[in-house]
Protein backbone atom coordinates (compact mmCIF):
# COMPACT_ATOMS: atom_id res chain seq x y z
CA UNK A 1 0.00 0.00 0.00
CA UNK A 2 1.63 2.93 -0.55
CA UNK A 3 1.94 5.84 1.42
CA UNK A 4 0.28 9.23 0.95
CA UNK A 5 1.82 12.26 2.24
CA UNK A 6 0.20 15.56 2.86
CA UNK A 7 1.37 18.30 1.06
CA UNK A 8 2.11 21.99 2.80
CA UNK A 9 0.80 24.72 1.31
CA UNK A 10 2.59 28.77 1.69
CA UNK A 11 -0.27 31.06 1.56
CA UNK A 12 -0.55 34.85 2.37
CA UNK A 13 -2.89 36.26 5.26
CA UNK A 14 -3.18 39.63 5.95
CA UNK A 15 -4.36 40.20 9.39
CA UNK A 16 -5.73 43.59 10.98
CA UNK A 17 -3.90 45.01 14.43
CA UNK A 18 -3.37 48.02 16.50
CA UNK A 19 0.29 48.81 17.02
CA UNK A 20 1.62 50.98 20.00
CA UNK A 21 4.12 53.38 18.96
CA UNK A 22 5.22 56.66 20.18
CA UNK A 23 7.51 58.52 17.49
CA UNK A 24 10.68 60.19 18.63
CA UNK A 25 9.09 63.88 17.70
CA UNK A 26 6.41 62.93 20.02
CA UNK A 27 8.45 61.55 22.65
CA UNK A 28 10.79 64.75 22.19
CA UNK A 29 7.73 67.20 22.54
CA UNK A 30 7.08 65.50 26.03
CA UNK A 31 10.43 65.43 27.05
CA UNK A 32 10.66 69.69 26.12
CA UNK A 33 7.45 70.16 28.04
CA UNK A 34 8.78 68.71 31.45
CA UNK A 35 12.77 70.21 31.18
CA UNK A 36 13.04 73.10 33.18
CA UNK A 37 14.10 76.54 31.86
CA UNK A 38 17.84 75.67 32.05
CA UNK A 39 17.95 71.84 31.30
CA UNK A 40 15.52 73.14 27.97
CA UNK A 41 18.70 75.55 27.14
CA UNK A 42 20.94 72.20 27.73
CA UNK A 43 19.02 70.18 25.50
CA UNK A 44 18.79 72.69 22.69
CA UNK A 45 22.55 73.67 23.33
CA UNK A 46 23.23 69.87 22.65
CA UNK A 47 21.00 69.54 19.43
CA UNK A 48 22.70 72.87 18.15
CA UNK A 49 25.76 70.76 18.19
CA UNK A 50 24.90 67.30 16.98
CA UNK A 51 22.95 68.69 14.52
CA UNK A 52 24.25 71.09 11.69
CA UNK A 53 20.85 71.53 10.11
CA UNK A 54 19.84 73.26 12.88
CA UNK A 55 20.98 76.81 13.94
CA UNK A 56 20.86 80.18 16.33
CA UNK A 57 19.38 82.87 14.69
CA UNK A 58 22.70 85.25 13.35
CA UNK A 59 24.80 82.30 12.77
CA UNK A 60 25.85 80.50 9.23
CA UNK A 61 25.90 82.36 6.25
CA UNK A 62 22.08 82.25 5.76
CA UNK A 63 20.12 84.16 2.68
CA UNK A 64 17.74 86.69 4.74
CA UNK A 65 15.01 85.95 2.10
CA UNK A 66 15.10 82.45 2.86
CA UNK A 67 14.48 80.58 5.84
CA UNK A 68 15.13 82.68 9.04
CA UNK A 69 12.29 83.35 10.44
CA UNK A 70 12.99 83.53 14.19
CA UNK A 71 11.03 80.51 16.15
CA UNK A 72 8.94 82.36 18.64
CA UNK A 73 5.23 81.14 19.63
CA UNK A 74 2.95 81.30 17.48
CA UNK A 75 5.54 81.18 14.22
CA UNK A 76 7.60 78.58 13.02
CA UNK A 77 9.49 78.92 9.68
CA UNK A 78 7.51 81.04 6.94
CA UNK A 79 9.14 79.82 3.75
CA UNK A 80 10.97 76.88 5.01
CA UNK A 81 9.90 74.17 2.09
CA UNK A 82 7.55 71.37 3.77
CA UNK A 83 8.87 67.99 4.22
CA UNK A 84 6.87 65.21 2.29
CA UNK A 85 5.65 62.94 5.35
CA UNK A 86 3.99 62.89 8.73
CA UNK A 87 6.99 65.54 10.32
CA UNK A 88 5.69 68.39 8.16
CA UNK A 89 5.74 71.80 9.83
CA UNK A 90 3.06 74.21 9.37
CA UNK A 91 4.28 77.47 8.52
CA UNK A 92 2.38 79.07 11.59
CA UNK A 93 1.59 77.37 14.69
CA UNK A 94 -2.13 77.54 15.15
CA UNK A 95 -3.55 79.44 17.92
CA UNK A 96 -5.02 75.65 19.35
CA UNK A 97 -1.67 74.31 19.25
CA UNK A 98 -1.64 73.44 22.83
CA UNK A 99 -4.51 71.78 22.35
CA UNK A 100 -3.05 70.01 18.97
CA UNK A 101 -0.07 68.93 20.62
CA UNK A 102 -2.34 67.51 23.74
CA UNK A 103 -4.21 65.23 20.86
CA UNK A 104 -1.08 63.93 19.49
CA UNK A 105 -0.13 62.87 23.11
CA UNK A 106 -3.29 60.83 23.63
CA UNK A 107 -3.76 59.36 20.38
CA UNK A 108 -0.08 58.23 19.93
CA UNK A 109 1.42 58.01 23.99
CA UNK A 110 0.81 53.87 24.34
CA UNK A 111 4.15 53.71 22.31
CA UNK A 112 7.04 51.46 23.16
CA UNK A 113 8.58 49.78 20.25
CA UNK A 114 11.27 46.71 20.32
CA UNK A 115 13.45 48.76 18.98
CA UNK A 116 13.49 51.70 21.27
CA UNK A 117 13.01 48.94 24.06
CA UNK A 118 15.66 46.75 23.25
CA UNK A 119 18.57 49.88 22.44
CA UNK A 120 17.93 50.44 26.41
CA UNK A 121 19.99 46.61 27.06
CA UNK A 122 23.79 48.23 26.22
CA UNK A 123 22.86 51.49 28.40
CA UNK A 124 22.45 49.62 31.02
CA UNK A 125 25.38 50.54 33.83
CA UNK A 126 26.81 48.06 35.53
CA UNK A 127 26.39 49.51 39.30
CA UNK A 128 23.08 50.59 40.31
CA UNK A 129 24.63 53.44 42.06
CA UNK A 130 25.23 54.72 38.00
CA UNK A 131 21.90 54.05 37.28
CA UNK A 132 20.57 56.23 40.00
CA UNK A 133 22.09 59.49 37.58
CA UNK A 134 19.70 59.36 35.81
CA UNK A 135 15.90 60.60 36.29
CA UNK A 136 13.57 58.14 37.59
CA UNK A 137 11.62 57.88 34.49
CA UNK A 138 14.71 56.62 32.35
CA UNK A 139 15.69 54.44 34.94
CA UNK A 140 12.26 52.58 35.43
CA UNK A 141 12.12 52.61 31.04
CA UNK A 142 15.86 50.90 31.64
CA UNK A 143 14.42 48.02 33.78
CA UNK A 144 11.40 47.53 31.38
CA UNK A 145 14.03 47.06 28.29
CA UNK A 146 15.55 43.98 30.23
CA UNK A 147 12.48 42.34 30.54
CA UNK A 148 10.53 39.96 28.04
CA UNK A 149 6.92 41.01 28.75
CA UNK A 150 5.60 41.62 25.11
CA UNK A 151 5.48 44.50 23.21
CA UNK A 152 1.84 45.24 24.02
CA UNK A 153 2.09 44.93 27.47
CA UNK A 154 5.44 46.66 27.94
CA UNK A 155 3.60 49.97 25.82
CA UNK A 156 0.84 49.61 29.10
CA UNK A 157 4.10 49.55 31.71
CA UNK A 158 5.40 52.39 30.08
CA UNK A 159 2.19 54.49 29.50
CA UNK A 160 2.03 53.95 33.65
CA UNK A 161 5.11 55.05 34.05
CA UNK A 162 4.91 58.36 32.24
CA UNK A 163 1.88 59.09 34.61
CA UNK A 164 3.92 58.63 37.70
CA UNK A 165 4.59 62.22 39.70
CA UNK A 166 7.76 63.24 41.14
CA UNK A 167 7.63 61.05 44.02
CA UNK A 168 6.91 57.85 42.25
CA UNK A 169 3.38 57.74 42.50
CA UNK A 170 0.58 56.97 39.87
CA UNK A 171 -0.46 60.21 40.03
CA UNK A 172 -4.03 58.81 37.73
CA UNK A 173 -6.63 56.16 38.67
CA UNK A 174 -6.12 53.43 36.16
CA UNK A 175 -10.02 53.56 35.22
CA UNK A 176 -9.19 57.16 34.56
CA UNK A 177 -6.38 56.00 32.38
CA UNK A 178 -8.17 53.22 30.38
CA UNK A 179 -10.57 56.09 29.13
CA UNK A 180 -7.96 57.94 27.08
CA UNK A 181 -7.48 54.87 25.35
CA UNK A 182 -9.32 54.18 22.06
CA UNK A 183 -11.88 51.45 22.03
CA UNK A 184 -10.39 49.78 19.15
CA UNK A 185 -7.27 49.09 21.60
CA UNK A 186 -9.77 46.19 22.99
CA UNK A 187 -7.65 47.10 26.42
CA UNK A 188 -9.03 46.51 29.27
CA UNK A 189 -9.03 47.39 33.16
CA UNK A 190 -7.72 43.87 34.25
CA UNK A 191 -4.24 45.15 31.71
CA UNK A 192 -3.51 47.93 33.31
CA UNK A 193 -4.05 46.57 37.14
CA UNK A 194 -1.30 43.46 35.35
CA UNK A 195 1.03 46.21 34.70
CA UNK A 196 1.07 48.45 37.34
CA UNK A 197 1.86 45.46 39.74
CA UNK A 198 4.31 44.63 37.41
CA UNK A 199 5.83 48.35 37.45
CA UNK A 200 5.13 48.02 41.59
CA UNK A 201 7.76 45.21 41.30
CA UNK A 202 10.35 47.27 39.78
CA UNK A 203 13.39 49.30 41.77
CA UNK A 204 13.07 51.09 43.76
CA UNK A 205 10.72 49.75 46.18
CA UNK A 206 6.96 51.70 46.67
CA UNK A 207 6.93 52.63 43.29
CA UNK A 208 3.60 53.39 41.48
CA UNK A 209 1.69 53.09 44.55
CA UNK A 210 -1.51 55.08 44.59
CA UNK A 211 -1.33 56.09 48.35
CA UNK A 212 0.89 56.29 50.83
CA UNK A 213 -0.54 53.23 52.68
CA UNK A 214 0.03 51.20 49.17
CA UNK A 215 3.73 52.18 48.99
CA UNK A 216 5.03 51.54 52.29
CA UNK A 217 3.65 48.38 52.14
CA UNK A 218 4.84 47.40 48.75
CA UNK A 219 8.76 49.04 50.78
CA UNK A 220 7.68 45.83 53.15
CA UNK A 221 6.74 43.60 50.64
CA UNK A 222 9.87 43.82 48.49
CA UNK A 223 12.23 44.76 51.28
CA UNK A 224 15.94 43.65 51.53
CA UNK A 225 16.74 41.74 54.15
CA UNK A 226 20.34 43.03 54.21
CA UNK A 227 19.33 46.56 54.62
CA UNK A 228 16.28 45.87 56.75
CA UNK A 229 17.25 43.23 59.15
CA UNK A 230 14.18 43.44 61.22
CA UNK A 231 11.62 41.80 58.00
CA UNK A 232 13.02 38.78 58.65
CA UNK A 233 10.54 38.52 61.83
CA UNK A 234 7.76 37.10 60.33
CA UNK A 235 5.43 38.43 63.13
CA UNK A 236 6.90 42.05 62.97
CA UNK A 237 6.41 42.11 59.18
CA UNK A 238 3.27 40.90 59.32
CA UNK A 239 2.60 43.85 61.52
CA UNK A 240 3.85 46.87 59.74
CA UNK A 241 1.89 45.87 56.99
CA UNK A 242 -1.24 45.97 58.76
CA UNK A 243 0.03 48.78 60.40
CA UNK A 244 0.08 50.68 57.13
CA UNK A 245 -3.75 50.41 56.84
CA UNK A 246 -4.23 52.55 59.90
CA UNK A 247 -1.91 55.50 59.12
CA UNK A 248 -4.41 58.10 59.95
CA UNK A 249 -4.40 56.85 63.59
CA UNK A 250 -1.07 56.65 63.62
CA UNK A 251 -0.33 60.16 62.48
CA UNK A 252 -2.34 61.08 66.02
CA UNK A 253 -0.43 59.18 68.02
CA UNK A 254 -2.87 57.65 69.82
CA UNK A 255 -0.79 54.31 70.09
CA UNK A 256 -3.19 52.80 72.83
CA UNK A 257 -6.32 52.85 70.10
CA UNK A 258 -3.52 51.38 67.76
CA UNK A 259 -2.99 48.81 70.17
CA UNK A 260 -6.25 47.91 70.98
CA UNK A 261 -6.97 47.62 66.97
CA UNK A 262 -4.23 45.84 65.98
CA UNK A 263 -4.72 43.83 69.00
CA UNK A 264 -1.08 43.29 69.50
CA UNK A 265 1.40 44.11 72.77
CA UNK A 266 3.13 47.97 73.26
CA UNK A 267 6.74 46.17 72.25
CA UNK A 268 5.58 44.58 69.02
CA UNK A 269 3.68 47.60 68.08
CA UNK A 270 6.80 50.04 68.97
CA UNK A 271 9.29 47.40 66.78
CA UNK A 272 6.64 47.95 63.76
CA UNK A 273 6.23 51.77 63.94
CA UNK A 274 10.06 52.14 64.25
CA UNK A 275 10.20 49.85 61.14
CA UNK A 276 7.85 51.97 59.22
CA UNK A 277 9.43 55.66 60.25
CA UNK A 278 12.85 53.70 58.01
CA UNK A 279 10.76 53.07 55.00
CA UNK A 280 10.62 56.48 52.32
CA UNK A 281 7.60 57.87 51.91
CA UNK A 282 8.42 59.11 48.65
CA UNK A 283 10.58 56.91 46.52
CA UNK A 284 10.82 59.29 43.99
CA UNK A 285 13.14 61.37 45.60
CA UNK A 286 16.88 60.04 44.98
CA UNK A 287 16.10 61.15 41.60
CA UNK A 288 14.94 64.69 42.40
CA UNK A 289 16.88 67.64 41.63
CA UNK A 290 17.52 69.79 44.37
CA UNK A 291 15.54 72.98 44.40
CA UNK A 292 18.09 75.17 42.61
CA UNK A 293 19.81 78.40 44.05
CA UNK A 294 18.38 81.16 41.78
CA UNK A 295 15.13 80.26 38.90
CA UNK A 296 14.91 81.22 35.57
CA UNK A 297 10.81 83.08 34.44
CA UNK A 298 9.25 81.33 31.91
CA UNK A 299 6.75 83.92 32.54
CA UNK A 300 6.33 87.11 33.31
CA UNK A 301 3.13 89.17 34.82
CA UNK A 302 2.56 92.79 34.01
CA UNK A 303 -0.68 94.96 35.04
CA UNK A 304 -2.48 96.34 32.12
CA UNK A 305 -6.21 98.43 32.21
CA UNK A 306 -7.36 94.81 31.63
CA UNK A 307 -6.29 93.42 35.06
CA UNK A 308 -2.89 91.22 35.60
CA UNK A 309 -1.89 89.39 31.98
CA UNK A 310 0.76 86.95 31.48
CA UNK A 311 3.55 87.05 29.14
CA UNK A 312 6.42 84.88 28.19
CA UNK A 313 9.92 85.30 28.82
CA UNK A 314 11.29 86.13 25.59
CA UNK A 315 14.94 86.22 27.04
CA UNK A 316 14.80 82.52 27.57
CA UNK A 317 13.18 81.45 24.65
CA UNK A 318 15.58 79.70 22.16
CA UNK A 319 16.09 81.26 18.70
CA UNK A 320 16.37 78.63 16.01
CA UNK A 321 16.15 78.29 12.62
CA UNK A 322 16.75 75.63 10.05
CA UNK A 323 20.15 76.24 8.05
CA UNK A 324 18.88 77.61 4.30
CA UNK A 325 22.05 76.34 2.73
CA UNK A 326 22.02 73.23 3.85
CA UNK A 327 18.20 72.11 3.55
CA UNK A 328 18.36 73.37 -0.42
CA UNK A 329 21.69 71.51 -1.21
CA UNK A 330 20.15 68.23 0.55
CA UNK A 331 17.11 68.50 -2.15
CA UNK A 332 14.51 65.93 -2.56
CA UNK A 333 14.60 62.85 0.33
CA UNK A 334 12.96 60.52 -2.98
CA UNK A 335 16.27 60.32 -4.30
CA UNK A 336 18.22 58.15 -1.56
CA UNK A 337 21.05 60.46 -1.32
CA UNK A 338 22.58 61.95 2.15
CA UNK A 339 19.62 60.17 3.86
CA UNK A 340 21.93 60.93 7.40
CA UNK A 341 21.29 64.33 6.40
CA UNK A 342 17.61 64.09 5.48
CA UNK A 343 17.14 62.74 9.13
CA UNK A 344 19.03 65.38 10.75
CA UNK A 345 16.79 68.06 8.79
CA UNK A 346 13.89 66.08 10.08
CA UNK A 347 15.03 66.24 13.31
CA UNK A 348 15.86 69.64 13.01
CA UNK A 349 12.67 70.71 12.13
CA UNK A 350 10.49 68.63 15.45
CA UNK A 351 12.92 70.76 17.61
CA UNK A 352 11.82 73.46 16.12
CA UNK A 353 7.92 72.85 16.22
CA UNK A 354 8.14 71.04 19.93
CA UNK A 355 10.00 73.74 21.45
CA UNK A 356 7.15 76.90 20.08
CA UNK A 357 4.57 74.27 21.15
CA UNK A 358 6.65 73.80 24.98
CA UNK A 359 6.43 77.66 25.28
CA UNK A 360 2.60 77.72 23.78
CA UNK A 361 1.51 75.21 26.38
CA UNK A 362 2.83 77.20 29.14
CA UNK A 363 1.74 80.52 27.92
CA UNK A 364 -1.65 79.17 27.78
CA UNK A 365 -1.53 77.12 31.52
CA UNK A 366 0.08 80.42 32.65
CA UNK A 367 -2.91 82.85 31.58
CA UNK A 368 -5.54 80.41 32.93
CA UNK A 369 -3.68 80.48 36.06
CA UNK A 370 -3.36 84.29 36.17
CA UNK A 371 -7.18 85.00 35.28
CA UNK A 372 -7.95 82.94 37.84
CA UNK A 373 -5.94 84.47 40.36
CA UNK A 374 -6.35 88.40 39.76
CA UNK A 375 -6.39 88.63 43.75
CA UNK A 376 -3.79 87.23 44.48
CA UNK A 377 -1.49 89.84 42.04
CA UNK A 378 -3.20 92.89 44.43
CA UNK A 379 -3.18 91.53 47.46
CA UNK A 380 -1.09 88.09 48.13
CA UNK A 381 -1.74 84.70 49.56
CA UNK A 382 -4.18 85.20 51.63
CA UNK A 383 -6.61 85.94 47.95
CA UNK A 384 -5.48 82.41 46.11
CA UNK A 385 -8.60 81.28 45.05
CA UNK A 386 -8.95 77.00 45.00
CA UNK A 387 -7.30 76.12 41.80
CA UNK A 388 -6.37 72.37 40.67
CA UNK A 389 -4.74 70.62 38.02
CA UNK A 390 -8.08 69.27 36.68
CA UNK A 391 -9.62 72.64 36.59
CA UNK A 392 -7.30 74.26 34.37
CA UNK A 393 -7.13 70.77 32.22
CA UNK A 394 -10.64 70.94 31.74
CA UNK A 395 -10.57 75.12 30.45
CA UNK A 396 -7.51 73.89 27.95
CA UNK A 397 -8.98 70.51 27.24
CA UNK A 398 -5.89 69.02 28.15
CA UNK A 399 -4.95 66.54 30.36
CA UNK A 400 -3.53 66.74 33.71
CA UNK A 401 -0.51 65.22 33.62
CA UNK A 402 0.15 67.82 30.67
CA UNK A 403 -1.03 70.51 33.16
CA UNK A 404 1.69 68.80 35.50
CA UNK A 405 4.45 68.90 33.41
CA UNK A 406 3.88 72.61 31.94
CA UNK A 407 3.96 73.48 35.63
CA UNK A 408 6.89 71.82 37.04
CA UNK A 409 9.79 73.69 37.06
CA UNK A 410 8.30 76.57 35.52
CA UNK A 411 8.98 79.75 37.09
CA UNK A 412 6.28 83.06 37.56
CA UNK A 413 7.68 87.00 37.96
CA UNK A 414 5.07 88.26 40.33
CA UNK A 415 4.81 91.44 42.68
CA UNK A 416 5.21 88.87 45.83
CA UNK A 417 8.42 87.37 43.90
CA UNK A 418 9.40 84.48 41.30
CA UNK A 419 7.32 81.55 41.84
CA UNK A 420 6.87 78.14 40.86
CA UNK A 421 3.64 77.54 38.78
CA UNK A 422 2.71 74.97 40.80
CA UNK A 423 2.08 76.98 43.87
CA UNK A 424 -1.18 78.53 42.69
CA UNK A 425 -2.80 75.22 42.89
CA UNK A 426 -4.27 74.38 46.08
CA UNK A 427 -7.95 72.33 46.56
CA UNK A 428 -10.58 73.73 47.81
CA UNK A 429 -12.48 75.16 51.74
CA UNK A 430 -15.85 76.43 52.27
CA UNK A 431 -16.95 79.33 53.77
CA UNK A 432 -19.15 80.84 56.06
CA UNK A 433 -20.62 82.51 53.58
CA UNK A 434 -20.85 80.01 51.26
CA UNK A 435 -17.92 81.18 49.16
CA UNK A 436 -14.76 78.62 48.43
CA UNK A 437 -11.59 79.75 50.09
CA UNK A 438 -7.70 77.71 49.19
CA UNK A 439 -5.77 75.79 51.37
CA UNK A 440 -3.19 78.04 50.54
CA UNK A 441 -4.81 81.31 51.67
CA UNK A 442 -5.97 79.13 54.99
CA UNK A 443 -2.27 77.87 55.49
CA UNK A 444 -1.04 81.51 55.31
CA UNK A 445 -3.79 82.85 57.61
CA UNK A 446 -2.80 80.40 60.37
CA UNK A 447 1.09 81.66 59.55
CA UNK A 448 -0.55 85.24 60.35
CA UNK A 449 -2.27 83.99 63.42
CA UNK A 450 0.69 82.27 64.98
CA UNK A 451 3.68 85.20 64.38
CA UNK A 452 1.03 87.66 66.02
CA UNK A 453 0.34 85.61 68.84
CA UNK A 454 1.78 85.96 72.54
CA UNK A 455 5.01 83.84 72.32
CA UNK A 456 4.48 83.19 75.82
CA UNK A 457 1.03 81.23 75.70
CA UNK A 458 0.93 80.67 72.20
CA UNK A 459 -2.04 79.32 70.27
CA UNK A 460 -2.98 76.07 70.32
CA UNK A 461 -4.35 74.13 67.55
CA UNK A 462 -8.04 74.21 68.80
CA UNK A 463 -7.66 77.74 69.40
CA UNK A 464 -6.41 78.36 65.98
CA UNK A 465 -9.96 76.45 65.06
CA UNK A 466 -11.64 79.18 66.57
CA UNK A 467 -10.51 82.38 65.28
CA UNK A 468 -10.24 80.78 61.80
CA UNK A 469 -13.96 80.29 62.58
CA UNK A 470 -14.69 83.76 63.38
CA UNK A 471 -13.05 84.98 59.89
CA UNK A 472 -15.48 82.67 58.15
CA UNK A 473 -13.79 79.68 57.40
CA UNK A 474 -15.17 76.39 58.37
CA UNK A 475 -12.16 73.86 59.46
CA UNK A 476 -11.17 70.70 61.73
CA UNK A 477 -8.54 70.57 63.90
CA UNK A 478 -7.00 67.60 62.65
CA UNK A 479 -6.54 70.06 59.07
CA UNK A 480 -5.18 72.70 61.23
CA UNK A 481 -2.83 70.59 62.62
CA UNK A 482 -2.22 69.48 59.18
CA UNK A 483 -1.26 72.50 57.15
CA UNK A 484 0.56 73.39 60.32
CA UNK A 485 2.91 70.20 60.02
CA UNK A 486 3.18 71.04 56.22
CA UNK A 487 4.72 74.75 57.15
CA UNK A 488 7.04 73.08 59.76
CA UNK A 489 5.42 75.19 62.28
CA UNK A 490 5.95 73.60 65.70
CA UNK A 491 3.50 72.15 68.51
CA UNK A 492 1.97 75.07 70.75
CA UNK A 493 3.93 73.45 74.00
CA UNK A 494 6.99 73.11 71.75
CA UNK A 495 6.44 76.88 70.35
CA UNK A 496 6.21 77.79 73.97
CA UNK A 497 9.57 76.10 75.73
CA UNK A 498 11.46 77.34 72.24
CA UNK A 499 10.94 80.83 73.22
CA UNK A 500 11.80 80.81 76.89
CA UNK A 501 15.19 78.88 75.87
CA UNK A 502 15.51 81.89 73.83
Amino acid sequence: MQNIVPMTRNFLELRLGQSLTLTPALQQSIRLLQLSTLDLEAEVARALAENPLLEQEGEGLQDPGALGSTVRVGEVFEGVTAPSDESQVDSEVPANSGSDYEQSFERERLEFSSESRHSRDDDMPDRPEAARESNLREYLLGQLGTTRLSERDAAIVALLIEELNEDGFLASPLEEIIDWMSPELGLELDDFRMALKFLQSLDPPGVGARDLAECLDLQLQFADPDRLPEVKDKELLALARRLCQHLSILATGNMTKLRETLRCDTELLRRAHALIVRLNPRPGSPWNKPAADFAVPDVIVRKTRKGWEAHLNEAVMPKLRVNAMYAEALGSPRGGANSALHGQLQEARWMIRNVAQRFETILRVSQVIVAHQQNFFNKGWEAVRPLTLKDVALELGMHESTISRATTQKYMVTPFGTLELKRFFSTGLSTEGGEATSSTAVQTRIQTLIRQEDRSRPLSDSQLVTLLDKDGITIARRTVAKYREQMRIPTAPLRKSQAGAG
